[in-house]
Formats: structure tokens, C-alpha cells, sequence
């Protein structure tokens, strides 16, 4: 696809980014029928080839309206369009560059603006746990809408103790450990099964992807730096991996190197974290051997059918595909995916289900309706999204597949000192 430039975007980093990446795309059409928003709406515009026309028009000089607004906010960025692309079209940068000139373009509803305000700043508050905790507290006096937004409490158990010489780094995340401290804690502990020892940098918060995707990319870019300066020490001292167990943040540190790529201070130190950072899936090749002999077939068997949703930011975004499944069942757990939309978005998207509730319940609905076909004793994903989202529309129990290892490692401690 041609594109010329109009001069304020000539020779800037995302005039020149976002005309390499149009240059790839032969206008084939093949993302459109993996489009879950165009499925859904049946406009060009709501599809991924439609937006990147709106995006060229806008780089090459025609004013954007709050109708391009309006569509570019509507893509979930699940990246299910990059895998169907046969050209190899990076849309996913494309559409956040085409989100941030538009936004700069095109004046917010105030409303919004102040939604957009609020999840950029809540979600990284220190006050988002206690406020986490006081709605569980009266959840079931909340409102229906608000109820799916606050998962149960649980309890998270113990954390190991254990010291060990193999040691990986883990990002805590911004949310998890209030909505869902369990597979933090189940984390450690199946990787201390397996003579890992984890360790939380203290100083790294959010991945940024939230206020990346909210358009607040300069400030998105402040907290990765502060991620890298927080991870760097361990680096040093040799740490194996970074490891992510919530996919959504695996693809977003995995692009630090891209991101901060023109930052001379950081582009080095950011490359080498994006090496370094690996989904807890990719794990399970070295990790499997090691648990075989600590889960028993009765503690896997009593998990009963597990329906697995693969997140897009996993299948899509990271491509990592069958490989949670694929491992598991060597561990002897039943777990299944119903290749029917298997690829689609559930609709949670990071803020979207708050921003675009529509569409986003829409997507859920029809996501559990193909996992229910299965007719599981519970589902699995592998992003705590996810799995608050999905767990709003059913009463199945939606859990990261770490808790599930978990449980069946711990029932099997149970049985073996009974005997």
C-alpha cells in the first residue's frame, strides 16, 4: 500500500513506523473474516483493513472525525488479524499509532475522557486493593454490572520458602494480586515444585500496557523504565528468565524493545528484557518432567474436563498456540479447546469491556457458549482478564491453568501423607 506522507508526519518515529508497516498490507482482506468486531458489526470500517485506511487517510494529511475515533476505539487489539495476515502486517503498532495522532486530533466527550482518566489512574493506584477488598466485602449487595468486575476473594495460601540456585524474576502485575492473588501464589509455589525459586522486584509495577493502550504512551514508557531499572540488578546477577503469567503483560514487556527502540538510554536494556521475558507456558517443556513424579492420575483426573481459552495477547499476540494444552495433558489432565471461534476474543481486551460493554458482553456470551459445549467441570486461560470476564457469565469456576497444577500438587502431597 502507497502512502505519502503529509509533512508533519514526515521523518517523525511514527510517520516513518506506520508507513513501513502500510507498505506491507495488499489490501487482501484475509483479517476481515478473523475480525471479531466486524463479525459482529458488519462494517468495513469495523475491520481491520477498514481502520487501516483511516489511519493512511489520517497520515497523509485528512482531518480525523470522532467517527475514525469511534472505529479505531472499537478494535479490541487482539492481534487476531496479524495472524491471519499472509504479509506479515504489524497492525497492532499500527492501530496504536493511529489511536495516539487521532487522539491528539479529535476531542473526547468528557465522559469519556474522564473513564479513560479514571482506568488509567485507578488501576495503578494504591488504593485500587483496599477498594478491591471493600467491594468483595459487599459484592453481593452491588450492583450487576459492578458484581462482574469484582471476583470473589480467595485465599491465596502460602508463598514458599524454599532457597533455590535456579531462579526466574515474575512480575506481580498491577491488578492480579488484588483481583486474583492466587496465581501469584500458585506460581511459586509449582515452581518451587519444580526447584525454581521466584523472586518479585519490589519496585516493578504496572507493564504498562494499560495506559499504552489508553493512548498515555509517554507515560506508559515512564513506568516500563521504571520496570527495567527495578529488573536490571537481578539481570545481572544472572537471572534465567522474566517470567509472566498474565499473557497480556507477556506481549507488552516482549515489546519493550520495540517501544522504547529510539530511547538511547534504554533501547539496549530493553532488548535485552524483551529476551528475557517468557509467558510461564513456556516453561512447561522443563517444568513437566520435573512434576510428573509429584502429581498423581487421581489428583489430575478429579480436575475433571477443563475448557481452555487461549487469550489473544497468548495466541495472537505472543504465538503461542497448543502449547498449554499439549502439556498438561502429559501431567494427565483433561484439558480442551473447542476449535469452534477458538481464535475469537473473548471481549475483555484490558479496559475494553468497561469502555465498550456491548460488544465486549456480546463476545463473552458467545465465547462460553463454544466452552460450554465441551461441557466441562471448569475452564482455564492464561490472563486475569480473561478470567474475570469469563467468570461473570458463567458459575463454572474460570481459573489460570497454574491453579489447576496447583491444586493437583497439593491434593497429591495430601494423599501421599495419608498413607
Amino acid at each position: 500500500m502507497q502512502t505519502q506522507l503529509a509533512p508533519e508526519h514526515q521523518n517523525t518515529a511514527d510517520g516513518l513506523a506506520a508507513e513501513a508497516i502500510l507498505r506491507k498490507c495488499v489490501h487482501c482482506g484475509f483479517c476481515t473474516a478473523t475480525c471479531p468486531t466486524y463479525q459482529l458489526l458488519g462494517d468495513e470500517l469495523d475491520g481491520p483493513r477498514g481502520r487501516i485506511y483511516l489511519i493512511k487517510q489520517v497520515l497523509e494529511g485528512q482531518e480525523p472525525t470522532r467517527a475514525t475515533q469511534q472505529h479505531l476505539d472499537r478494535c479490541l487489539t487482539c492481534r487476531n488479524c496479524e495472524s491471519t495476515c499472509p504479509s506479515g502486517v504489524q497492525y497492532g503498532h499500527l492501530v496504536d499509532i493511529g489511536r495516539k495522532i487521532v487522539d491528539q486530533k479529535v476531542e473526547r466527550p468528557l465522559i469519556e475522557k474522564t473513564m479513560r482518566w479514571m482506568l488509567k489512574e485507578g488501576m495503578m493506584s494504591p488504593l485500587f486493593a483496599p477498594a478491591m477488598k471493600l467491594g468483595q466485602m459487599f459484592r453481593g449487595v452491588l450492583p450487576s454490572s459492578l458484581k462482574a468486575k469484582i471476583p470473589k476473594s480467595q485465599n491465596a495460601g502460602a508463598w514458599p520458602t524454599n532457597t533455590h540456585a535456579r531462579k526466574i524474576l515474575m512480575l506481580a502485575g498491577c491488578v492480579q494480586p488484588a483481583m486474583s492473588p492466587n496465581i501469584n501464589t500458585s506460581t511459586a509455589r509449582v515452581l518451587d515444585a519444580c526447584g525454581i525459586q521466584t523472586v518479585v522486584a519490589s519496585n516493578a509495577g504496572c507493564c504498562g500496557a494499560v495506559q499504552f493502550h489508553l493512548n498515555d504512551q509517554e507515560k506508559a514508557k515512564h513506568q516500563m523504565r521504571a520496570n527495567i531499572d527495578a529488573w536490571w540488578p537481578h539481570v545481572e546477577q544472572g537471572v534465567e528468565a522474566i517470567v509472566m503469567n498474565a499473557s497480556g503483560c507477556g506481549v507488552m514487556v516482549k515489546d519493550y524493545d520495540y517501544v522504547l527502540q529510539e530511547d538511547v538510554a534504554y533501547a539496549q536494556k530493553a532488548a535485552r528484557i524483551s529476551e528475557l521475558t517468557k509467558d510461564l507456558s513456556e516453561l512447561l517443556p522443563v517444568m513437566v518432567p520435573l512434576l510428573k513424579p509429584q502429581i498423581s492420575s487421581d489428583a489430575a483426573h478429579a480436575a475433571g474436563v477443563q475448557a481452555f481459552h487461549p487469550p489473544c495477547t497468548l495466541q495472537h499476540g505472543q504465538q503461542l498456540k497448543g502449547g498449554v494444552e499439549a502439556q498438561l495433558s502429559q501431567l494427565g489432565f483433561d484439558l480442551k479447546s473447542n476449535q469452534e471461534e477458538s481464535h475469537l476474543c473473548c471481549g475483555s481486551a484490558g479496559t475494553y469491556s468497561v469502555l465498550q460493554p456491548d460488544i465486549s458482553y456480546n463476545l463473552r456470551d458467545r465465547k462460553l457458549k463454544h466452552l460450554n459445549a465441551i461441557s466441562p467441570q471448569g475452564i482455564c486461560s492464561a490472563n486475569i482478564g480473561c478470567i474475570t470476564h469469563l467468570q461473570s457469565g458463567t458459575e463454572l469456576p474460570v481459573r489460570h491453568w497454574i491453579e489447576v497444577v496447583d491444586a493437583a500438587i497439593q491434593a497429591s502431597n495430601v494423599t501421599t501423607l495419608k498413607r
